[in-house]
C-alpha cells in the first residue's frame, strides 16, 4: 500500500527563514562574503593578539619611552582624521578611499619604527610576505572570473552568472586573504618545521595556585598562549606531505624561516601558509560559483510570489542625507554659489520673474484675478489648516513632518489637555522647497518623495505631467470647493529663486500634486479668503525681501475692495524680517511695511515665516500705542537643519510695539548647549571639509619644509627647555615665513582677507579685522606646530638611522635581498613567471612596496636638501618630495583645523552672537522639527496649536498597518486610516508617538486687538 506521505527533500528540512537570513543581507552581492571574511579576521587578529603574553610588552615601555610617545601621537593624528568614517558603509566614496588611505600611510610609517621589531614583530617581513600574497591573489581571482565569465557566455552555468564582480572587491577579497596569512605567520610560526617543538609556559600576569583551578574554563580562558599554541598546531597543522601532493609543494612560501635559512635539509611537509592560502582561494571561488550559477534555491526557497512580497515588506525608504554644507567636494555647493551669484548679478534689478506673472494674469479688473484669489473656503463653518517651511533638506526630518501632516488626526497630551487635532484642509508651505540648489533632482528626491511617501498621491497622477489649465480637479468634481481632500498653496524662499524660480515655477505652479495634497496655485503668491473674515496673504519677497509693484498694487486693490474693516488677516512671508532686520541693523521690506501699517491697519493679527529652522513666537505688550501686528510667528522646522534660538532672545520691539517672546523651540538654554558642538562633532559632521582644510594648512606650511636646524630642541635634557626651544623654533619659522617666503605669505594674506570678509557685517569693521586677525593666527599657529612635530619626527627617525639609510626602494631592496633565503624555488617558477608576465609581476612588487616606501623618500630628499640646498633637486624631485610631505601633513592638519574652525564658530555663536547660520549648519541636526496647526472655530477665533518632534527616527520600516489595509483603485489616499508607507524601526521613536505640543495661543476675532487669551507650554 502506498503512503500519502511525499518524499520530503533536504531544503525542506531546514528552517528556510533562517537559511534565507543566514546567506542574504541587505548588501548587495558581491560584498556579503567580504563582510563575513572581514569579521572573521578582525576576530582572529584579537585573538592572537590577546593570546601573546603582555608581560614583555609592557617591561619594554622603559627602555622604549620615546618610540611610545611617537607611537601615540602618530597613531593619535591617523584615529582624529579617520575617526568620522568608523562605521559608514563601505562604498566608492571620499570615506573609502581616507580608509584605504590612512592603511596606506600608517603602515608605511608603522614598518620603519622599532619597537614593533622590539616586540618580535617584523613589519617588513609582514609586509612583504603580505604584497607577495595580495598580487598572487589579484592575478589568480582575475584569471577565475574571467574562465567563468566564459563559461556563462558559452551556457555552462545559470544565467545569474553573468553579473561582472565588482574589481575593488576583488581587491578588497584578496586584502582580507593577505592579512589573515600574514596574521597566521606572525602568531603561529611555520608549523611545517616547528610541529616538534614542545609547548612551553611563559610566565603570565595570572596564575592560580591550586591545581584544580587550572581545570577550570577560566584557567582555561586565563592561559591564553597554551590555548593559541594548541590552536596553532591542531588547526593550522600541516596538510600532508611533499610526496602527496608533489607538484603543489615545489614552491614552499617561508618554507625555512624558523631555522634561519640553516636547516639540515627542506622540509618534505607542505607550508600552512601556502594550504592556508589555497583554502581561503577556495572558499572564495566555491562562495561565489554556489551564489551566482546553483545558489537560487538556497538564496530563494520561497516561491516567486512569496519571495517578492517578503523582499517588499523589507524594503527601506531611499532618503538623502542633510546637505554638507561645508562639503569641499559637493558639486551642488559649487553650483549653488554660482547660482546665487548669476541670481543677485542678473534677477535682483533686472528681471524679475513676478513682474512675468503680472504681465501673464489674466486680469479682468482691479482685485478680481482667478489666479491670485482663492475663495472656496470662505463658506466652511470651521477650518483646520497647517503651516510649515524649510523642508526638503534631510530625508528623515522631512518625512517625519510630512508623516504628522498626513495623519486623519494627531492626539497629543499633557497634564492638563488631552487633544485630538484633526488633519488640515490647507497646508501652507513657506518656502525653501529644497536644498542647497533648487533643481529636478532636489526638488524630486528632496521634496517631493517625502511627502508622496506621507500621502501617495491618486492613481491616475503622473510624475511626467504638466498642469497647463489649472486646477485640475479629479474625475467627478465640479468645483474647486466641492473638493474634499486637502489642499496645499506654496510661496518660494530664498533659495527656490537662486536659479530665477524656474523649477520652483515647473513643479508647484505647473504640477497638481504634491503626494496626496492638491495643488491648485497658479502663480508664486496669492490671497485666500478664509470663514468668519479670516485672510491669508501669500507674499513673495524673493530675493529683494520684499513685494514687488504689482504685488503690492494687487494686495492694496484687495484691501480696498475685499477685505472688511473687520476681518483679520494673517501674512505669510518666507523671511521674518522683523528678527533679521533687528540682528542685522537693518531696513528691508519697506513694501510690506507700508502694505500692513498703511492699508491692514491693525487687521493683521498674525505674521508668520519660515527661513530660521526654529520655533519663535512674540506676543505684543498692551500699551497705549497702536499695534499693528498682534503676534509674530517664526516656524522654519520642516525639514532643515536647526538654527539658534537664544542668538534672538533679545528682540522686542516692531513698529514702535514692544513685544515679549512667549515660546521658542528649542529653548534658550538648550539652543546655547547645542552650539558646542562645533568644537567636538565640526569634523565628524563635515569631514568633507578636509579637501579645503589640508590644503590651505599645506599651503601656509609649504615654504617651511625642510627644517635642518633642530639639534638645539633635541640637545636640551629638560622638558621646559624642550618646549621653550620648540615654540621658539615656531616663531622663527613664522618670521621666516613673512621675510623671505612668498607661497606661505600669499596664502596667509589670501587667507586673512577671507577670514575677515567671513566676519558678519553687523559689527564695526575694527572688531571683523581683530576677528579675523585672532582667528587666522590660530590657523597660523597650528599649521606652524604641525611642521615642527612631523620634521621633529623625520629628524629623530634619521638619527636613529631607521631612515634615510639606503635611498629608494628600500624595502623592496630588502625582499630581494631575502627573497632566495626565505622564498625557496627550486624548480625556478619565479623566473618563468617573470618571462611569462613580460616582468610585469616583479614590477608590480616593487612598485607596491616602493608605496609603502613614502617616508623614506620624505627622509633621503631632505638629508639631499639640508646638504645640497634646494637647487640641487630638480623639478620631479621637488614634486616627490613635496607631495610625500604632504601625504602625512594632511593627516596631521585635517582633524586641527576642523578643531581650530569649530572653536571659533562656537565661541562666535555663544559669545558674540555671531554666525548664527555657519554655526548651525555645520551640525547638520535633523532634530528639532515642528510645524503649526490651525483652527478658525465656529465663534471666528483663531486656535494656534504648534506640534514637535524632540528626535528624529533614522531608521524605517514598512508599516504593516498600511500594508495590510485594502487598497481601493478609486478610493482617494488621504480617506485611507494609515496613510503613510512607513514607521519608524522602533515603534517608541516613530513621530506620531512622540509628538507634543510646545505652544498654544488663541486669537480672539473681535474688533479690539487686544483680546486675546495666551496659553504657553
Amino acid at each position: 500500500m502506498g503512503s500519502d506521505r511525499q518524499s520530503v527533500g533536504l531544503l525542506d528540512t531546514l528552517n528556510m527563514e533562517t537559511v534565507r537570513t543566514i546567506l542574504t543581507h541587505t548588501y548587495p552581492y558581491p560584498h556579503e562574503h567580504s563582510r563575513h571574511a572581514v569579521i572573521a579576521v578582525v576576530v582572529g587578529c584579537l585573538f592572537f593578539i590577546s593570546s601573546d603574553n603582555m608581560h614583555t610588552l609592557i617591561q619594554k615601555m622603559d627602555n622604549n619611552i620615546k618610540w611610545w610617545s611617537m607611537y601615540a601621537c602618530l597613531l593619535g593624528f591617523f584615529y582624529f582624521f579617520s575617526s568620522p568614517f568608523i562605521g559608514k558603509t563601505i562604498k566608492p566614496s571620499y570615506s573609502n578611499f581616507s580608509r584605504w588611505y590612512i592603511v596606506w600611510i600608517l603602515v608605511a610609517a608603522l614598518y620603519h619604527l622599532p619597537s614593533f621589531q622590539s616586540m618580535g614583530v617584523d613589519m617588513r617581513m609582514n609586509l612583504s610576505l603580505f604584497l607577495s600574497i595580495y598580487v598572487s591573489s589579484i592575478l589568480f581571482l582575475l584569471v577565475f572570473h574571467v574562465i567563468f565569465l566564459g563559461l556563462w557566455y558559452i551556457g555552462l552555468v545559470a544565467r545569474v552568472a553573468g553579473k561582472r564582480p565588482e574589481i575593488l572587491t576583488i581587491f578588497q577579497n584578496c586584502a582580507v586573504l593577505s592579512i589573515a596569512c600574514c596574521v597566521f605567520y606572525s602568531h603561529c610560526g611555520n608549523r611545517a618545521v616547528m610541529r616538534e617543538k614542545p609547548f612551553y609556559r611563559r610566565n603570565s600576569w595570572f596564575s592560580f595556585s591550586k591545581k584544580e583551578e587550572r581545570n577550570t574554563w577560566l584557567a582555561n580562558f586565563v592561559r591564553m598562549n597554551e590555548l593559541k599554541d594548541q590552536v596553532c598546531s591542531s588547526w593550522f597543522a600541516p596538510v600532508g606531505s611533499a610526496s602527496d601532493y608533489p607538484f603543489l609543494s615545489k614552491w614552499v612560501i617561508y618554507g625555512e624561516l624558523a631555522c634561519n635559512g640553516s636547516c639540515p635539509g627542506t622540509s618534505d611537509e607542505i607550508s600552512p601558509i601556502y594550504s592556508l592560502w589555497a583554502t581561503l582561494i577556495g572558499l572564495y571561488m566555491a562562495n561565489y560559483v554556489v551564489e551566482r550559477s546553483s545558489g537560487w534555491a538556497l538564496t530563494h526557497p520561497l516561491s516567486v510570489k512569496e519571495f517578492e512580497k517578503s523582499k517588499k515588506k523589507q524594503l527601506k525608504p531611499d532618503f538623502l542625507d542633510m546637505v554638507p554644507w561645508y562639503s569641499g567636494t559637493s558639486a551642488d555647493l559649487f553650483k549653488t554659489v554660482f547660482d546665487l551669484l548669476v541670481s543677485v548679478t542678473v534677477f535682483v534689478g533686472r528681471f524679475d520673474m513676478r513682474m512675468m506673472q503680472a504681465a501673464m494674469s489674466r486680469t479682468e479688473e482691479g482685485a478680481k484675478q482667478d489666479d491670485l484669489l482663492y475663495d472656496h473656503f470662505s463658506e466652511k463653518d470651521d477650518l483646520w489648516f497647517d503651516f510649515m517651511a524649510d523642508t526638503g533638506d534631510g530625508g528623515n526630518s522631512s518625512y517625519s513632518v510630512a508623516r504628522l501632516l498626513a495623519q486623519p488626526s494627531i492626539r497629543v497630551c499633557g497634564s492638563d489637555y488631552d487633544l485630538k487635532l484633526p488633519r488640515g484642509d490647507l497646508l501652507l508651505i513657506g518656502g525653501d522647497l529644497a536644498y542647497p540648489n533648487p533643481s529636478a533632482f532636489t526638488y524630486e528626491r528632496r521634496f517631493f518623495l517625502p511627502f508622496e511617501y506621507a500621502l501617495q498621491p491618486p492613481p491616475w497622477y503622473k510624475e511626467e505631467h504638466i498642469a497647463v489649465n489649472k486646477p485640475e480637479l479629479p474625475f467627478g468634481v465640479s468645483e474647486l470647493r466641492k473638493y474634499d481632500g486637502p489642499q496645499c498653496f506654496v510661496i518660494p524662499g530664498n533659495h527656490d529663486w537662486f536659479d530665477g524660480l524656474q523649477t520652483f515655477m515647473r513643479y508647484i505652479c505647473h504640477k497638481s500634486w504634491l503626494g496626496g495634497w492638491f495643488m491648485p496655485q497658479k502663480k508664486s503668491y496669492f490671497a485666500m479668503q478664509l470663514p468668519k473674515g479670516w485672510w491669508i496673504f501669500g507674499l513673495d519677497l524673493a530675493l529683494h525681501c520684499d513685494i514687488d509693484v504689482y504685488q503690492f498694487k494687487f494686495f492694496t486693490e484687495l484691501i480696498k475692495e475685499k477685505v472688511g474693516e473687520n476681518d483679520s488677516v494673517i501674512i505669510v512671508t518666507h523671511e521674518p524680517n522683523w528678527l533679521l532686520d533687528w540682528y542685522w541693523n537693518d531696513v528691508t521690506g519697506k513694501n510690506v511695511s507700508h502694505l500692513i501699517r498703511d492699508h491692514l491697519n491693525g487687521r493683521c493679527k498674525l505674521r508668520m515665516s519660515g527661513d530660521l529652522h526654529h520655533y519663535m513666537r512674540h506676543s505684543y505688550v498692551p500699551s497705549d500705542k497702536p499695534v499693528y501686528v498682534q503676534h509674530l510667528l517664526v516656524n522654519g522646522c520642516g525639514g532643515a537643519f536647526l538654527h539658534p534660538t537664544h542668538v534672538f532672545s533679545n528682540f522686542d520691539k516692531l513698529y514702535g510695539t514692544s513685544y515679549e517672546s512667549k515660546a521658542a523651540y528649542p529653548s534658550f538654554e538648550d539652543s546655547s548647549r547645542i552650539a558646542l558642538g562645533n568644537i567636538l562633532k565640526f569634523r565628524k559632521k563635515n569631514w568633507q571639509f578636509d579637501f579645503i582644510g589640508g590644503i590651505i594648512y599645506f599651503v601656509l606650511a609649504f615654504s617651511m619644509f625642510p627644517q635642518c636646524k633642530l639639534d638645539h630642541i633635541l640637545r636640551d635634557n629638560t622638558f621646559s627647555g624642550h618646549i621653550w626651544n620648540f615654540f621658539s623654533t615656531v616663531w622663527d619659522a613664522f618670521t621666516y615665513m613673512l621675510g623671505y617666503s612668498y607661497i606661505s605669505s600669499a596664502g596667509a594674506l589670501f587667507l586673512l582677507v577671507a577670514a575677515i570678509t567671513f566676519v558678519p557685517t553687523k559689527i564695526s569693521r575694527k572688531r571683523r579685522a581683530v576677528i579675523g586677525i585672532l582667528h587666522v593666527s590660530a590657523h597660523l599657529a597650528s599649521a606652524l606646530i604641525l611642521m615642527l612635530l612631523l620634521e621633529l619626527g623625520v629628524e629623530t627617525c634619521i638619527r636613529h638611522k631607521l631612515l634615510a639609510t639606503k635611498g629608494y626602494h628600500t624595502l623592496y631592496e630588502w625582499y630581494r635581498s631575502v627573497e632566495s633565503e626565505h622564498f625557496p624555488d627550486p624548480t625556478g617558477l619565479r623566473a618563468r613567471i617573470e618571462q611569462w608576465t613580460f616582468g610585469l609581476y616583479p614590477a608590480c612588487i616593487k612598485y607596491l612596496m616602493s608605496a609603502f616606501d613614502v617616508p623614506e623618500v620624505m627622509a633621503v630628499t631632505r638629508n639631499n636638501i639640508c646638504k645640497n640646498g634646494m637647487d640641487s633637486l630638480s623639478r620631479g624631485g621637488a614634486v616627490i618630495y613635496y607631495a610625500s610631505v604632504f601625504l602625512y601633513f594632511w593627516v596631521f592638519s585635517t582633524p586641527v583645523v576642523s578643531l581650530v574652525f569649530g572653536s571659533y564658530l562656537y565661541i562666535c555663536i555663544n559669545w558674540l552672537h555671531l554666525h548664527f547660520d555657519e554655526a548651525f549648519s555645520s551640525l547638520r541636526i535633523a532634530n528639532y522639527k515642528a510645524f503649526t496647526r490651525f483652527h478658525i472655530t465656529r465663534e471666528g477665533n483663531l486656535e494656534v496649536f504648534t506640534l514637535a518632534i524632540d528626535k528624529v527616527p533614522k531608521e524605517w520600516k514598512l508599516d504593516p498597518e498600511w500594508d495590510a489595509e485594502p487598497k481601493e483603485p478609486e478610493q482617494p489616499n488621504h480617506l485611507r486610516k494609515h496613510p503613510s508607507k512607513w514607521r519608524a524601526a522602533s515603534s517608541h521613536q516613530d513621530p506620531v508617538s512622540t509628538v507634543r505640543m510646545v505652544d498654544r495661543f488663541v486669537i480672539q476675532h473681535s474688533e479690539k486687538s487686544d483680546s486675546t487669551t495666551v496659553a504657553l507650554l
